[in-house]
């Protein structure tokens, strides 16, 4: 699905001397690396401010800690995402509620999320799924008409664009994961909390660091929330490496939606993902069948690489069964998981490989 290693190749002898800079600097902790690579990150998102944390998981549960959201609040979200969207709510004591996604875009259905709102609400935390900007437009109006904060879960979409602009620089909060698989991944763990609000990145900074602001002084109570030094150096190394990425990441998508068009299958047999907006970074490319797990198997044995994303939606989990939630309470979200197949997207696949792909799906679901 992923060849790090390909990727990481050409940068070698920069992220090396970049790790060696920091091993001698000893600066491990915060510090002029971590200081640098907010501000060009931030740049990059188009935000004014950004905090590095410790994951993108870390980055939601700041953001949630800093909102002062916990028990007796509800946070309306998705239940098609990966765990740590709604995990992150439970942990800071609040309840998730989910409403259902657009069978489309896999985002979450702003119309859903407008009947949600109670007077237990205390935020919106929609996620820009696969790299795929949210319709944050609609779900603005409704967040101002509540006096809601939007909390933008952007793990998997840095440089997404929507109508408003760049994600992650559109709510109270925007949340970013540097994990290894990411489009800008790092070599380990790593997050970013950005804002356009100076008084809430300071409050971001203050979770980071246990809740102490000046040193040993806790007005709150925070967390072990801080991105290594080593991780932000290395990050600095790729950045300028990941419009490059982005654009290759969306021709290898641009191909696959040629090719499946043209294919002349049903939609129940193959339906590539909508583009509702531009600016889709293609974290995955997530096509939609009735013979999912049959063409998983298929390609499995033809040594082409598949994931699934995601088998089970969060609402029927089983640590969220005391929330109530039975089998069709939320259908879109219950049907695309049976029917979602994530294809090998990274903008080191190259045509033959691709070819190879296309050809191995096209061909068994004609049969």
């Amino acid at each position: 699905m992923l060849d790090v290693p390909a990727q990481n190749g050409p940068l070698i002898d920069r992220l090396t001397d970049k790790a060696a800079e920091v091993i001698r600097s000893g600066r491990y902790i915060l510090g002029p690396e971590v200081t640098a690579f907010e501000r060009e990150v931030a740049d990059y998102v188009g935000a004014e401010h950004a905090v590095g944390v410790s994951s993108g998981t870390d980055a939601l549960m700041v953001a949630l800690m800093a909102l002062g959201i916990g028990p007796g609040h509800e946070v309306i979200t998705t239940p098609f995402t990966f765990f740590a969207t709604a995990g992150c709510i439970a942990r800071v004591g609040a309840t998730p509620i989910f409403v259902d996604i657009r069978p489309d875009t896999f985002n979450i259905d702003v119309e859903q999320v407008a009947a949600a709102v109670t007077n237990r609400t205390r935020a919106i935390l929609p996620v820009h799924l696969f790299g795929q900007a949210c319709d944050m437009e609609a779900l603005s109006a409704v967040a101002n008409k509540h006096g809601l904060p939007i909390i933008e879960d952007a793990a998997q979409a840095i440089g997404t664009k929507s109508p408003l602009g760049p994600v992650g620089s559109l709510g109270a909060y925007g949340c970013f994961s540097f994990f290894p698989s990411k489009n800008l991944g790092g070599f380990g763990d790593g997050g970013l909390v950005t804002t356009q609000d100076a008084t809430l990145a300071d409050k971001a900074r203050v979770m980071r660091a246990h809740g102490s602001s000046p040193k040993y002084y806790h007005s709150v109570v925070g967390g072990n929330f801080r991105i290594d030094a080593l991780q932000a150096a290395l990050l600095r190394v790729k950045l300028p490496e990941l419009e490059g990425w982005t654009s290759r990441r969306r021709e290898n998508a641009s191909r696959y939606d040629a090719a499946f068009r043209a294919s002349g299958l049903d939609d129940s047999l193959l339906r590539p993902p909508a583009r509702r907006f531009d600016g889709h970074i293609y974290n995955q490319y997530v096509l939609r069948t009735s013979r999912r797990d049959e063409l998983q198997s298929h390609l499995q044995a033809a040594k082409i690489a598949t994931a699934i994303y995601y088998p089970v939606p969060l609402h029927r989990q089983e640590c969220f069964a005391h929330l109530g939630y039975g089998e069709g309470s939320l259908p879109a979200s219950e049907k695309a998981s049976r029917e979602v197949l994530a294809l090998p997207i990274f903008a080191g696949l190259g045509e033959a490989r691709q070819k190879r792909v296309i050809d191995a799906v096209i061909g068994f679901l004609r049969q």
